[in-house]
């Protein structure tokens, strides 16, 4: 069944609220991917072949994540890309041109951040947009069902996004005095 998008709907440029959104939903996934590497997601050609996937465990069960890989990834993004001044910035008073032009080099640095300390590989390897099918058993975390979800699986639906997956990470190591929490020192000229 084809899916009629209304593109009167879409925006036709883009605003500061749009931008913000995007960049924030960006870090907000990265910081979510590097906090899941470092509790032992990450992987290399020596790892052994994936166990399946056991059912949830009860609430007391979760485990207790550190801050400190996701504060090191932000000083990242703050460093490269200027992100948390960017969005701690009231952007009120200043034009789409000028946040759009702003918006540009965050994503350089974004991107650099990205390439330079992950590696990504997209979940589906299906055209975005296509019709496919889940058998019963699919990986429930790799796939979320969205729409009318009613039943059991196998599951027929349209792909409207890839998904991603960090298959090995970089981050710089980190000397044993650093202070992950200051995101970038202040600077003083002389």
């Amino acid at each position: 069944m084809p899916i009629d998008i209304d593109l009167s709907l879409v925006p036709a440029t883009l605003d500061a609220v749009h931008i913000g959104l995007g960049v924030l939903s960006l870090v907000l996934l990265v910081i979510m991917l590097a906090v899941s590497t470092k509790n032992g997601s990450s992987s290399s050609k020596n790892d052994k072949p994936v166990e399946p996937v056991a059912p949830p465990k009860p609430v007391e069960s979760l485990k207790e994540t550190k801050p400190d890989a996701a504060l090191q990834l932000l000083s990242l993004f703050q460093q490269e890309a200027r992100l948390v001044d960017f969005l701690s910035e009231d952007l009120t008073g200043f034009s789409d041109a000028d946040i759009g032009a702003t918006a540009r080099v965050i994503h350089d640095g974004g991107r650099k951040v990205l390439e330079e300390y992950f590696d990504l590989a997209a979940l589906r390897t299906e055209e975005e947009e296509t019709q496919v099918t889940l058998p019963e058993g699919f990986n429930a975390s790799e796939v979320r069902l969205t729409g009318n979800v009613v039943g059991q699986a196998p599951f027929n639906g349209i792909l409207v996004h890839k998904g991603w997956k960090v298959t090995n990470t970089n981050l710089p190591k980190l000397a044993p005095e650093h202070d992950t929490s200051i995101i970038a020192p202040a600077e003083v000229e002389l």
